[in-house]
């Protein structure tokens, strides 16, 4: 980021790039989630769900790309040791032990979610003040909303399947 945009950003740029690169390590953990998850994942809707998980990891894993960019024009150095991204995330990676598709949904589930904080703390943070950096918060925040809506869809129509099932079965 040029002298000119630092001073006009009316940012803590430092406390900024800090906020970034908490969402770097949570991209980059999102990001392997999903595509183990999507891997390993058995169950009902496998099929359907699997290729669609893998759409979301490649989602995140270009969400990691805007991040690391933004990170670099303010100055800063994005995330470099993989070792870090459990300490700066807030957003907890969750191993898949049990593949079942609705404990994979559950997950990614709660990480959506928290992800949507992160962003909408980060569009908070800069609205009014760095222009870049809010419009890249709000297009991220954008996907994860509709993350978040595609897997709530896939957890009812998994209810769903399971009570029509048990109709079938009386």
């Amino acid at each position: 980021m040029g002298k000119e945009a630092v001073e006009i950003a009316g940012v803590d740029v430092k406390k900024l790039i800090e906020m970034l690169n908490s969402a770097l390590s949570e991209e980059w953990l999102a990001y392997y989630q999903y595509w183990i998850g999507a891997r390993l994942m058995e169950g009902p809707m496998r099929s359907e769900i699997e290729p669609e998980l893998l759409v979301h990891a490649n989602e995140e894993l270009n969400h990691a790309v805007l991040v690391v960019n933004r990170i670099i024009q303010l100055g800063g150095t994005p995330v470099i040791n993989p070792e870090e991204w459990t300490k700066l995330a807030r957003c907890k990676y969750e191993a898949p032990t049990d593949p079942y598709v609705e404990v994979i949904l559950e997950q990614n589930l709660r990480g959506e979610r928290c992800a949507i904080k992160r962003y909408e703390e980060i569009a908070n943070y800069t609205v009014g003040k760095d222009h870049a950096t809010y419009q890249m918060a709000v297009a991220i925040l954008e996907d994860e909303l509709e993350h978040e809506h595609d897997i709530e869809d896939w957890i009812k129509d998994l209810a769903r399947m399971k009570d029509d099932w048990k109709k079938i079965r009386i």
